[in-house]
């Protein structure tokens, strides 16, 4: 068994991240594994429909890899959300595009793991942060899997980026190669 994974990337200014450009730098070569940046396929003008629903259709595996930014994602996946996850193709009659892929996001935070508790900066945990992902996987019937989240973005040294791109690329490897991914509890 082999899964096709797509990685929807939204970072608004990829050349200044050390964290999420690591990790796309890490994966890019993998087969089985198609990076798409948002912000570098739709620099200005509207997403193109067709094109996104036919990237996703051909993979098995989507994934939403961004920064946290205000305890959400970027703009531009959220449009690419409302647009690409249409009546009729992704839920509602008909939409069954989706139905048994695998859906997870690939997060990196600013703070680090301690802010994302209660009493912490962020006062809730990070999982609660990404639950409307969870409800949207849930209502196009995709399975949700665990996140892969690195916080401490802007503090973290180099060395602690390379692991974590390294980790990156087994994980995704390791997907690439299973008979079925592991579910979010």
């Amino acid at each position: 068994m082999s899964n096709r994974i797509l990685v929807v990337l939204a970072h608004p200014d990829l050349a200044a991240s050390r964290v999420n450009r690591a990790m796309v730098e890490a994966v890019r070569d993998l087969p089985g594994i198609t990076v798409h940046d948002l912000f570098a396929a739709y620099p200005e003008g509207p997403l193109d429909v067709a094109r996104e629903q036919a990237l996703v259709a051909a993979h098995d595996i989507l994934v939403f890899q961004h920064p946290l930014f205000w305890y959400s994602a970027p703009a531009r996946l959220k449009e690419w959300q409302e647009r690409v996850l249409a009546w009729g193709w992704a839920y509602g009659p008909g939409g069954e595009a989706l139905v048994g892929k695998t859906f997870f996001s690939a997060v990196s935070t600013g703070a680090p793991q301690q802010a994302y508790q209660a009493g912490g900066v962020a006062n809730f945990g990070l999982s609660e942060f990404l639950r409307p992902f969870q409800q949207m996987a849930t209502y196009v019937r995709m399975n949700f899997a665990a996140p892969f989240v690195y916080h401490g973005a802007m503090t973290v040294d180099e060395a602690g980026i390379a692991a974590h791109a390294a980790a990156w690329r087994q994980h995704l490897q390791t997907l690439v190669q299973a008979d079925a991914v592991e579910l979010a509890a």
